[in-house]
């Protein structure tokens, strides 16, 4: 995720967070001093986030480590103001792996509260309702105890995207399969964020970040699963496009930016013979531009990483790659040899025209 610090790595997980976290952080300073708190008060209240956000940190990690066992990589974890995201490289698709992946987050948090709450003093013993009126040393593992059983509870809310809402679509899959159960868990997440939002122009501004979050997160997944679900049994050949324009290694910056001006491409293959040597991207261009390389051959600033799909590969994996990293166009190859490329646009396009016949 863009402009996130990287804070290290456990088990080969980034651990980020981001720049949006020092709002919360300001914010927490901020309530602090409104309530008329000293500077020890305001630096403990600042460590109990960090040590929520810790707790968030293993819950996440309880997703990535379960989904591990299933195959399934986690790249990066990353905090924001309103919680963490586990980037796993996919969802799978047998609802009693998601079942099992979705409940290892809250369960986490469960096994951290029983940890505090056995080793925590009976609340009995706490003296009064203003024991917690204010963060101190004496009460801060308490408030730590009540925050994971709301994490617990939080979570357990059937709004999809969040653990509820995957818990739903799991069990809801084993009997009605996978889109039509996303489309249950898809509209009740996003009516839920609705509330969310709602009550959050009344009580807690948080809860209006929540909501939007919930709300796009639930649209952006029902139509992800719907789209893979189209795509099932169609190949890469189906989708790719056969019509473009390319690149030597010999052609220089001028030539490639006459190419970009006269058609409408704005990203090329540079290729020699039908084999792939690199890929050369518009703001590569404009940078070239910028430092004024105009007669240099397009083999000096293309990028030489790029990954490949193969004709025969499936159109869905070919999806779900794109829309992981983003890549502007990927290299389509038969035997070896280019025979087309391949891009998110073009294959949203073959999913409209094809719906649009079958209808």
């Amino acid at each position: 995720m863009k402009w996130s610090l990287k804070l290290g790595s456990i088990a080969g997980i980034k651990i980020l967070v981001h720049w949006t976290f020092v709002f919360l952080i300001a914010w927490v300073v901020f309530s602090e001093a409104q309530r008329g708190s000293d500077l020890n008060t305001t630096l403990l209240a600042i460590a109990f986030i960090l040590t929520v956000f810790l707790c968030v940190v293993l819950h996440e990690l309880g997703h990535a480590l379960t989904a591990k066992r299933y195959g399934i990589n986690t790249k990066m974890i990353t905090l924001l103001p309103i919680g963490g995201v586990a980037s796993l490289e996919r969802m799978p698709e047998k609802p009693k792996q998601e079942l099992m992946i979705a409940i290892a987050g809250p369960a986490v948090n469960v096994v951290i509260a029983l940890i505090l709450w056995l080793v925590l003093p009976s609340l009995k013993d706490v003296p009064s309702e203003e024991f917690f009126q204010r963060i101190t040393p004496a009460n801060f593992f308490y408030l730590l105890l009540f925050v994971n059983v709301v994490l617990v509870v939080f979570n357990a809310i059937p709004a999809f995207p969040m653990d509820g809402g995957r818990v739903l679509r799991a069990l809801l899959a084993f009997k009605l399969g996978r889109v039509r159960a996303t489309q249950i868990a898809a509209n009740l997440g996003q009516l839920l964020a609705i509330g969310f939002v709602f009550i959050g122009l009344f009580y807690n501004p948080f809860l209006i970040l929540i909501g939007a979050f919930v709300f796009f997160g639930a649209y952006a997944e029902n139509m992800l699963v719907q789209h893979l679900d189209f795509l099932r049994g169609h190949s890469v050949r189906e989708g790719m496009m056969t019509n473009f324009v390319t690149l030597t290694p010999t052609d220089t910056v001028k030539d490639a930016l006459n190419k970009l001006l006269m058609g409408s491409e704005h990203e090329f293959i540079v290729e020699q013979e039908g084999q792939v040597i690199g890929t050369l991207t518009r703001m590569q261009l404009i940078q070239a531009i910028k430092e004024e390389l105009l007669n240099k051959p397009v083999s000096e600033i293309m990028s030489q990483e790029f990954k490949t799909f193969n004709v025969q590969d499936k159109l869905a994996e070919a999806y779900t790659e794109l829309q992981k990293t983003r890549a502007p166009l990927i290299p389509v190859l038969d035997n070896g040899r280019l025979a087309g490329v391949i891009n998110t646009d073009n294959i949203n396009e073959f999913i409209m025209i094809k719906s649009a016949l079958t209808h």
